[in-house]
């Protein structure tokens, strides 16, 4: 090959330094190798300390599903006081559309009065918000994340005394469940009145408010509403030769609204309903301007028949799992995970709940129940060293050999974790993904080193020099290598936008994991590599092979003939 010329002028100068900067680490890094190696008792117990702290740090970081993101909008619920009028509700919302005018981040809104996406219930005094915000390139100008506006927004809205107001977020997957946090369902489960279940809520929402995960709790319960009973004298109605069911349809009619048919027109399938006027149906008194007839043919007022009185009573019964239920909603303090809710609402439940009452999880809590009573994540784990282990196994013929590889990971591990701790993360999906990239990751760059060392070892070097051989030949391409993924995933540590939650954990664990396994984990797997030969040539199942030389060939080409033998 023709030789290289060394370059000249600034760049040349660059590459000249850097590679003089960098022969020195090296050389630090192939001391701190030997000395390990010499001490090599002492590197198995950082190792196996390493694993431990790893454990501890899985144990406390606060476990999780998916991660709420920034979805670009968010959700407002109003609540006024029982059995206030639709009257009253527009003009909360009056005032609320001149909050959310003034608001910072907010694109445009949408409010339905009437109605509640909590409980998905018609009502007079429930309302409903959806907002949308500003694009993310003019948010993120200002710090103004979901989250930071819903902050802003609830400190404003508790300033409204007409009703109770407050903002959260949507569910993380869009489609399951109504809002983001925990849902709680709260069920009666001996069969009881709705006077039970409305106590039970009282005293376990009582008991839950006063836990720090939980930045508030609400339900969706409404046990107590004011109410009319129509009281139908079945006796007159039949003394009077009158048909009970006509009864029942006229209050319908006239109070409610009876469906009569549909019709087409302009393309379109419209619904026919009948119902009296507004301004006739206000006041229960109005019940005496209807009229059914008998049987001689003669109107009758409804009011000789029927009894208006005042009741309360629930708005409506949601029954889950066949259960009469009451929906709970969390929304999480800041530094808490929905695991870590729902533990504490499990644990308030055994505190304060009898046996007639259970509890069940609804949307995004139900799916995260579901996985937390599958595959653990630990486990997960622990097969896909498995895998890399026997993989290791078949390619190196040797049970001990993997051992080089793999003991160097729980230092990649420790350096995830501890990267998810220092960040705030949850241990969630994305950072259980991000784990096993790293632990291949981690393989990966164990075999480079290992392989090298495995060869120069069976071309005559001994042990402890095949070892360090293996680290002073890829120690270049390993740090290469791994700094370039390292700088790769930088745009995943640093993401904005929708979905960044998810990129930012993934690309912390990647980052943190790689850059203890480049910077820490590579002094020890000359350490690993060097042990584990030990053990296999201690193995009593190792034996060295005796070499026999080659027999003579009888005979050739020569004029003498053999030894004790003659030319044929």
């Amino acid at each position: 090959l023709r030789p290289r010329r060394e370059m000249r002028g600034p760049l040349g100068l660059f590459f000249r330094g850097f590679n003089r900067v960098f022969e020195r680490v090296m050389g630090g890094y192939l001391n701190g190798s030997r000395f390990l190696i010499r001490k090599a008792a002492f590197a198995i117990l950082l190792l196996l300390g390493a694993a431990a702290v790893s454990g501890l740090l899985g144990i406390r970081l606060p476990g999780g599903f998916v991660p709420e993101e920034d979805q670009g909008y968010i959700f407002v619920n109003v609540q006024l006081p029982m059995a206030a009028s639709l009257d009253r509700t527009a003009a909360v919302n009056d005032k609320l559309d001149a909050i959310f005018k003034t608001q910072p981040g907010i694109k445009y809104y949408t409010g339905v009065a009437g109605f509640s996406l909590l409980s998905l219930v018609t009502t007079t005094y429930n309302s409903f918000y959806f907002i949308t915000l500003d694009d993310w390139d003019a948010r993120h100008k200002h710090g103004l994340t979901a989250n930071v506006i819903i902050r802003q927004l609830n400190q404003k809205l508790a300033g409204v005394a007409e009703a109770q107001v407050f903002a959260f977020s949507p569910p993380a997957i869009p489609g399951i469940g109504t809002s983001g946090g925990v849902t709680f369902i709260l069920e009666d489960r001996s069969g009881k009145d709705p006077a039970f279940l409305a106590e039970n809520t009282e005293n376990f929402l009582a008991a839950a408010r006063k836990r720090p995960e939980f930045a508030r709790l609400f339900t969706t319960l409404l046990p107590s509403v004011p109410q009319f009973f129509a009281d139908v004298d079945r006796d007159k109605v039949l003394k009077q030769g009158i048909n009970l069911s006509s009864v029942y349809q006229a209050l319908q009619a006239f109070l409610g609204g009876a469906f009569v048919n549909y019709f087409n027109q302009y393309g379109r399938v419209w619904q026919v309903y009948v119902q009296a006027e507004g301004e006739f149906r206000t006041h229960a008194d109005n019940v005496g301007r209807f009229y059914v007839r008998n049987a001689a043919g003669q109107p009758v007022p409804l009011s000789t028949l029927v009894r208006m009185r005042e009741v309360n009573g629930p708005e409506f019964t949601t029954r889950f799992n066949e259960y009469r239920a009451a929906q709970i909603n969390g929304l999480l303090a800041p530094g808490f995970s929905t695991r870590q809710g729902m533990q504490a609402l499990e644990e308030v439940f055994a505190q304060t709940m009898s046996r007639d009452m259970g509890f069940d999880y609804s949307g995004m809590s139900f799916q995260e129940q579901v996985a937390s009573q599958g595959v653990p994540a630990s486990a997960v784990i622990g097969f896909s060293v498995l895998v890399v282990f026997l993989l290791m196994a078949a390619l190196y013929e040797s049970w001990t050999l993997p051992f080089a590889v793999l003991l160097a990971t729980p230092i990649a591990m420790f350096g995830a974790l501890g990267a998810l701790w220092l960040r705030g993360f949850e241990l969630d999906v994305f950072s259980q993904i991000g784990m096993l990239m790293v632990i291949g990751l981690a393989a990966k760059n164990a075999i480079l080193i290992v392989e090298f060392a495995k060869v120069a070892y069976e071309g005559g070097m001994s042990l402890f020099d095949a070892a360090l051989e293996g680290v002073r030949v890829r120690r270049r391409a390993l740090f290469m290598t791994s700094f370039a993924f390292i700088l790769g995933c930088v745009p995943l540590w640093t993401a904005a936008g929708a979905g960044a939650v998810g990129r930012q954990v993934l690309g912390t664990v990647v980052i943190g994991g790689m850059l203890t396994d480049t910077l820490i984990a590579s002094l020890f797997i000359s350490v690993s590599f060097y042990v584990s030969e030990r053990f296999r040539r201690a193995s009593p199942r190792v034996t060295a092979r005796a070499v026999s030389a080659p027999a003579a060939i009888s005979g050739g080409a020569g004029d003498e003939p053999p030894a004790g033998g003659s030319r044929p």
